[in-house]
This record gives C-alpha cells, sequence and structure tokens, in this order.
C-alpha cells in the first residue's frame, strides 16, 4: 500500500493548479475533472481501509525526508475526508452557479482537501504543520469567497484566530526539536520514552493543546467558528465542520497526545474539561439561534465535545493502568462519533444551504411549511437530525451509547450523564427547526418556493442513507474490525507504533 499515499496529496494538489486555467467555455470540464478527483480520492480511501504502510519521499530515509505513514487512524480520517470531498463536491455543482469563478472555488476547495490529506498522512510534526497551513488558507479564502460584507468580516476573523493557532504550533514544533533533536514523530516518541518529560515538552504540548484546540473550535477556542460556518457557501460549512475541525484539531491532538508524547493524567483530564465543556456551552448556546446555520455551527462545537471526551476518558483510564478493555470501549466510541458527525452534521450544512437557496434566509422564524414544497429536503434533514440527536436507530445513537456505556462501566456516571443530558437538549435544538423550517403555515413570499433537485439532491440523499447504513458499523463485527477497530488499536496500543516506524 506503499505507491498510492502521495496520490492522495499530489492528485488534488495538482488538479488545483490546472483548474484555475479552465474558463470561460471550460468550466464544465473544470466542473467535471473536480468531481471526478474527489471520487478518485474516495475509491482511494476506500483501498487504504484496513492497510498499512509508510512512503519515504525520494528514497530518503525516515529522519531526513517527507515521510507518510498509513495506519488504522489515519484511513479512518481519510476516508471520512473522502466521502465528505464527494458529496460537497457533488453538492457545488449545482449550488455553486449563483456564485462567479466556479474554477477558483475548485482550485481552494482540492486544495483544502490536499492539506487535509497531507495533515492525516505526515509522519513528521513540520511536514503536519505545513499541510496544516495549505488547508487553513485555503479554508480563509472559501469562507468569504462570498465576497460580501458578513463573509469578509467573518474570515478575517478566522484567519486571525487561525494565525494564532499556526503561530502556537509552529513554536510548539521549535521547542520539541530543541529537546529531542528530531521532527519525525516515531523517532520523538522513542526520545521522550528514554529521556521523560521536561519542561520545554510540558509547555510544547500545552502550545499544541491550545493550538490544535483552535483548529478544531473546542471552548474556550471557538469563537471563529459561529462566524465562519454560516457565512461561507454551505458546502464548504460541510467541509469545515465534517471533516476540517477533525483533521485539522482533533485527529493531531490525539495523534501526538497518544503516539508522541504517551498519555498522562493531567492532559487526560484537560481534554475530558475540553470535552465536556464544549459539550455542554455549545448546545446550550444552539438553543437559542434562530440562524439556521449559525445553529448548526454551534451544535459543531458540542458534538466535537463528544468525540474529544471520549478520547480524553480512554486516555485517563490508559493513564491510571485501568481495564484496557472500558479504554477501548471509549475511544471507539468517540472515533465512532467523529465519523458519524461528519456524515450527519455534513448533511444538514447541505440542507440548510438548498433551504436558504430556495427561499433567500436562514432566518427560522421568517420560514414555515416547507414540506409542502421541499419534501426531499425535509426528509434528509429529518434523517441528519434525528442522527445528531441520537435517535435510534441512526448512527449517531450507537456512538453516543458506547460513549455512555464506557463512562458508566469505568465509574465516570456524572460524564455519562452530561452526555445523555446534551443529547436530549440536541434533540429539543432540532424539533425547533423541523417546526419552524418545515413544519407550519407556508408564508406568501414563500409560496413559489421549488424544491432543489439534481446533484444537490442527489449529495443529500448519500449522506441520509449513510446516517442509516453507518449503524452497521458496530453491528456487525466485520465491518467494526476492518474499520473503526484498527484506528482505537492505534490509540490503545500506541506504544509499539512507534518502534514499527522506527524500524522501518
Amino acid at each position: 500500500m506503499n505507491a498510492p499515499l502521495p496520490m492522495f496529496v499530489a492528485i488534488p494538489l495538482v488538479a488545483a493548479f490546472v483548474l484555475p486555467v479552465l474558463k470561460g467555455g471550460l468550466k464544465p470540464v473544470a466542473t467535471l475533472l473536480a468531481n471526478l478527483v474527489t471520487l478518485t480520492l474516495l475509491a482511494l480511501a476506500v483501498m487504504s481501509v484496513g492497510k498499512t504502510g509508510t512512503y519515504a519521499m525520494g528514497n530518503w530515509t525516515i529522519p531526513l525526508g517527507i515521510n507518510l505513514v498509513l495506519d488504522g487512524l489515519s484511513s479512518l480520517l481519510l476516508l471520512a475526508i473522502g466521502v465528505i470531498s464527494a458529496a460537497a463536491m457533488l453538492f457545488s455543482v449545482r449550488y455553486m452557479e449563483q456564485y462567479t469563478a466556479k474554477p477558483k472555488y475548485f482550485s481552494l476547495f482540492l486544495l483544502m482537501v490536499a492539506g487535509m490529506n497531507g495533515v492525516v498522512l505526515s509522519g513528521d510534526i513540520f511536514n503536519l504543520y505545513v499541510f496544516l497551513e495549505i488547508a487553513s488558507i485555503a479554508s480563509y479564502a472559501l469562507v468569504g469567497f462570498g465576497g460580501e460584507h458578513e463573509e469578509l468580516e467573518a474570515s478575517f476573523k478566522y484567519m486571525v484566530l487561525g494565525s494564532v493557532a499556526s503561530a502556537l504550533v509552529l513554536f510548539g514544533v521549535a521547542l520539541v526539536y530543541a529537546n529531542t533533536g528530531s521532527l519525525n514523530m516515531a523517532q520523538i516518541s522513542a526520545t521522550i520514552r528514554q529521556i521523560g518529560m521536561n519542561i520545554g515538552l510540558a509547555f510544547a504540548l500545552s502550545l499544541f493543546v491550545a493550538g490544535f484546540g483552535l483548529k478544531a473550535a473546542l471552548v474556550p477556542f471557538h469563537a471563529w467558528l459561529p462566524d465562519a460556518h454560516p457565512s461561507a457557501p454551505a458546502p464548504i460549512s460541510a467541509m469545515l465542520s465534517g471533516v476540517l475541525i477533525k483533521a485539522l484539531g482533533v485527529y493531531v491532538l490525539a495523534r501526538l497526545i497518544f503516539t508522541v508524547f504517551g498519555v498522562s493524567v493531567p492532559v487526560a483530564w484537560v481534554l475530558i474539561a475540553l470535552g465536556v465543556s464544549s459539550m455542554v456551552i455549545g448546545v446550550f448556546l444552539a438553543v437559542g439561534q434562530w440562524d439556521f446555520k449559525r445553529l448548526l455551527a454551534y451544535h459543531s462545537i458540542s458534538q466535537m465535545g463528544y468525540v474529544v471526551l471520549g478520547v480524553g476518558l480512554g486516555a485517563l483510564i490508559l493513564a491510571r493502568e485501568g481495564d484496557p478493555l472500558w479504554a477501548s470501549l471509549a475511544i471507539l466510541g468517540g472515533l465512532f462519533h467523529l465519523l458519524n458527525h461528519a456524515v450527519f452534521k455534513s448533511l444538514l450544512f447541505l440542507a440548510s444551504g438548498s433551504v436558504e437557496m430556495a427561499t433567500g434566509t436562514r432566518q427560522l422564524k421568517k420560514m414555515g411549511g416547507l414540506v409542502e414544497r421541499m419534501p426531499y429536503t425535509r426528509a434528509t434533514c429529518a434523517i441528519a437530525s434525528a442522527s445528531i440527536a441520537g435517535v435510534p436507530p441512526f448512527n449517531g445513537f450507537w456512538s453516543k451509547l458506547i460513549l455512555v456505556l464506557a463512562a458508566v462501566q469505568a465509574g465516570f456516571y456524572l460524564l455519562a450523564a452530561v452526555t445523555v443530558i446534551v443529547s436530549l437538549v440536541t434533540l429539543l435544538s432540532f424539533l425547533k427547526v423541523q417546526r419552524y423550517v418545515f413544519l407550519g403555515q407556508l408564508p406568501e413570499d414563500l409560496e413559489r418556493t421549488q424544491e432543489n433537485g439534481g446533484f444537490m439532491l442527489g449529495a443529500m440523499a448519500f449522506l441520509a442513507v449513510l446516517c442509516l447504513a453507518m449503524s452497521l458499523l458496530v453491528l456487525l463485527p466485520g465491518l467494526r474490525e476492518t474499520v473503526l477497530q484498527p484506528a482505537v488499536d492505534v490509540l490503545v496500543q500506541a506504544g509499539t507504533a512507534p518502534a514499527a516506524v522506527v524500524a522501518h
């Protein structure tokens, strides 16, 4: 599986530089090429599931060259990026007709995908930073793609806070290199196991937590997200919430804490605190929102709290040398919810984009009765709403159930109770969405509203089917052992992974 690894970065990167040339009458070619690229990346991601491997660019030895590493955790993230980018790109075919310069949009979109894939596959922390910047800069431009006052203001705020996060990460990289003499994750891990943690490494880890916490929009680092997500075009909102904050934030935090620095009780409690605060504050801020996309943005903060809580709880059990079974269960719940959230939150943002495009508004109080005019959009939105609220048998129910069971079995009853309460408040919030957007009386100014069909509906239907089908990842042992369990094993058995890479 060595050969295809560079393709995850090279294919979208090359296409991103070709697409801006396809102007005028070549715009349909640009649209076709962009969709072919995302479908190719999805096919490669499916091929990578269950595989492991490394790739040294230019056949340079590990400490000197760019080292790409594929394992269970990175293949899980590649799969999420592949699914969501393919759906968002398909949705963009029709949705982006209301904007100008579609080839430039496709170029920025694929640059962002290339950066995320690079982050997920990177085996050293400096190239991880480089790929992170590629994805971040592209996302700054995409948030402000509309060029209106609201979009530009949100993009500027996102850029400023994103630059702060990048600076923190770069300072952390410099400190790690100064203390270990290496940038390769496996070698850094081996060095830390020999010399132990010192003040410099501990400070570097705190910088990483703050920097990647900003990228993940965890409370209290979430200030940029409620403005950026509503302002971006709907498919970009789906990408930001569905995969960007995971690939550039939560994934890197988990990778560094488990496989590089090693788990410890204080760091595990920090993760749990970030997770719980994000869950609670995010959901209660969402309840009071009347802007459709802003409501979804706050729920992104809340739902990422579930992921971080699961990872943090697993880290705490491992750090205390507790039962690895419950640690595995907690991490399984967190990673499964990461995958689930990528699907149902992307679907919600695409549905909100369809509604906004048809009605011209994002305000819930100005809508109503759209089930008559947009029955298919309503059906997909209802499926996604049930999924995020944890209603059985949709995928969100199973990941939340696993988190609750892990917390109860490990003796953290308060965390289990918080998880259930936040899920109930989430349900109330999305009942409000259904009530004000699709039910009730249709306003006179929306009587001519029409359903958005074609590629937009196809992308939403694809994700809606996944919200049901992904329950099989837990119910069928074969799928669970192929897709989810390898990612869990990477974190639970983190001590063996660095040694394998160094030996290679």
